[in-house]
């Protein structure tokens, strides 16, 4: 069960994020955005309810986060060390500083559930529970990177909770505006709230933008210092897919504040009712892939620690030079002769036949995802709609043939059992759940261009494939793995990227009007055949 304990402890991090974010965010929104205990404003009773539930929620499913957190790492010593962890674990800090995050979240639950929930409008119940979290926050500075230094120890953890804030206040004020939209779409609250609440949490969004660059990069330059170790390492390769998404998210909300300075120089409503909203839902998104790239970047060894296993940029920019397929696939027999001497710990021997097992694996299932691209452009032409809109059934084959040659030394094809693989590597597991996605996703993304009233179908394939982005960017954990490894992830977090960008097209394309809808359902499209491209010219490195 190791593998599986793992692979949860790489997700659970980006959870974790996501409802600090949703309370603390939510906190902030409360103070500097909506400030309930205003007279002059236009709040009614669902308002102050919707926002105060949030942060309630956000505060109990923190505890939950935190304490299942600690739970895996028990779990996980235990399966690594072959005995329990116990007594040795009371004592780090690891364990100290999760209990006490547990602990102020925990008295933010029962603040609020007691207390501010029965006085909505005061502004010291705000300010109370602004002062409850402030321990909380504090807490997790001893977990991040800065903690563990023997130099500049205090200010990289200040700069690192500076960070967590800055993104909590983005993330969380982004859902307080999704429960917003959901009252306003009820006609549950006053019509000029809308607008108005818009305007002023742009205000908020860039203070914490500002915060997150200024915080930002001294952090980069601290833990990476060199270009090699930006472009050639994991931790570096994962803040740059991190600027990359923050770049997409500033696109969005940049188009948001220019909708908000129209509406009030015009008093027209049709963007911000008609497109702003959506463009908020497709930004969500990306702030939560975000969020899960960055845990997964805690987990990952500074730059600056690991020269050696650095690679060169020549060396990154290989794995994607073009070249012809791999058509021919050794015996499943050629590749497990050669197991024996790729695993061994001592005396490791690269094998020619897994290589080129996994070089066939991706190259053709390249070759699937280009073709779809191809038939799905087609599907937008009225001369071939009728038959090519069933391109998503190219997923149901690539589903099936993934399940077959996939880690083929376990069941169906090798000897290891199909629960003894799945749940004692995490690796298998990771790709038992792509294989599953994969096959799901053709599926129900069949039948919603089929039918002729698909309902919640459509809505599917952009959730499947931004949670397919976020396992190939919460599954980067190559830190002191040969640089093989992370030759290989280079290509994986890219598409991951590829998959958000999808995702975030696909969404578009079902909520917007034209030619809105078009331009979002072209960039879907392309983003998979990029995608299919990068596979189709994968070549594992072989050292």
């Amino acid at each position: 069960m190791e593998g599986i304990a793992n692979y949860l402890d790489s997700l659970i991090g980006g959870v974790d994020l996501t409802f600090y974010s949703i309370a603390i965010g939510g906190l902030l929104w409360g103070l500097f955005v909506l400030r309930p205990w205003d007279e002059n404003a236009n709040y009614n009773s669902a308002l102050l309810e919707k926002t105060v539930n949030l942060i309630h929620f956000g505060s109990k499913a923190l505890v939950i986060t935190q304490l299942s957190k600690i739970g895996l790492k028990i779990w996980l010593m235990a399966a690594t060390l072959g005995k329990s962890p116990f007594p040795a674990f009371f004592n780090t800090v690891q364990f100290n500083a999760g209990l006490a995050r547990a602990t102020f979240a925990f008295a933010l639950f029962l603040f609020i559930k007691q207390a501010l929930k029965a006085n909505l409008r005061s502004k010291t119940h705000w300010l109370v529970a602004t002062a409850i979290v402030v321990p909380l926050v504090m807490a997790a500075a001893w977990l991040v990177h800065g903690a563990s230094r023997l130099e500049d120890r205090g200010l990289l953890m200040a700069l690192t909770v500076s960070h967590q804030i800055a993104a909590a206040a983005w993330v969380g004020g982004i859902f307080q505006i999704l429960a917003l939209w959901g009252l306003k779409k009820q006609n549950a609250i006053a019509e000029e709230l809308w607008p108005l609440l818009l305007k002023r949490f742009s205000v908020l969004g860039i203070v914490a933008v500002v915060l997150l660059l200024v915080t930002g990069t001294p952090l980069a330059w601290y833990y990476i210092r060199t270009f090699q170790g930006f472009i050639g390492a994991g931790y570096g390769n994962l803040l740059m897919v991190k600027i990359m998404m923050m770049g997409l998210a500033l696109g969005f909300a940049w188009i948001n504040r220019q909708a908000v300075e129209e509406y009030f120089a015009s008093r027209s409503l049709y963007a911000l009712t008609a497109r702003v909203p959506y463009y908020i839902e497709a930004e969500t998104l990306i702030l939560l892939t975000i969020l899960f790239t960055a845990a997964s970047l805690a987990s990952q060894p500074p730059s600056v620690d690991i020269p050696h296993l650095t690679a060169t940029w020549e060396e990154v920019l290989n794995m994607f030079h073009p070249r012809i397929p791999r058509w021919e696939s050794p015996t499943h027999e050629a590749l497990i002769a050669g197991e024996a001497g790729r695993v061994a710990i001592v005396g490791q021997v690269p094998s020619e036949a897994a290589t080129a097992w996994s070089d066939y694996n991706h190259n053709i299932s390249g070759i699937f995802l280009t073709v779809m691209s191809f038939f799905a452009m087609l599907s937008y032409s009225e001369r071939f709609h009728r038959w090519a809109r069933y391109w998503p059934v190219g997923f149901m084959g690539l589903g099936i043939f993934l399940f077959f040659r996939s880690d083929a030394e376990s069941w169906p094809l090798g000897p290891i059992g199909f629960w003894d693989s799945t749940f004692n590597n995490g690796e298998i597991l990771q790709h038992r759940i792509a294989t599953f996605l994969v096959f799901m996703l053709g599926l129900y993304e069949t039948r919603a261009r089929v039918k002729a009233d698909p309902g919640i179908l459509p809505y599917l394939f952009p959730l499947m494939s931004a949670f397919g982005g976020m396992m190939l960017l919460a599954h980067s954990h190559v830190g002191f793995e040969a640089k093989t490894a992370f030759l290989i992830q280079v290509g994986h977090t890219l598409m991951g990227v590829f998959a958000l960008i999808l995702a975030c097209g696909r969404w578009l394309e079902l909520k917007l009007d034209a030619p809105g809808k078009n331009v979002a359902g072209f960039i879907s499209v392309f983003a998979l055949f990029q995608i299919g491209v990068i596979l189709m010219f994968y070549r594992e490195p072989l050292y």
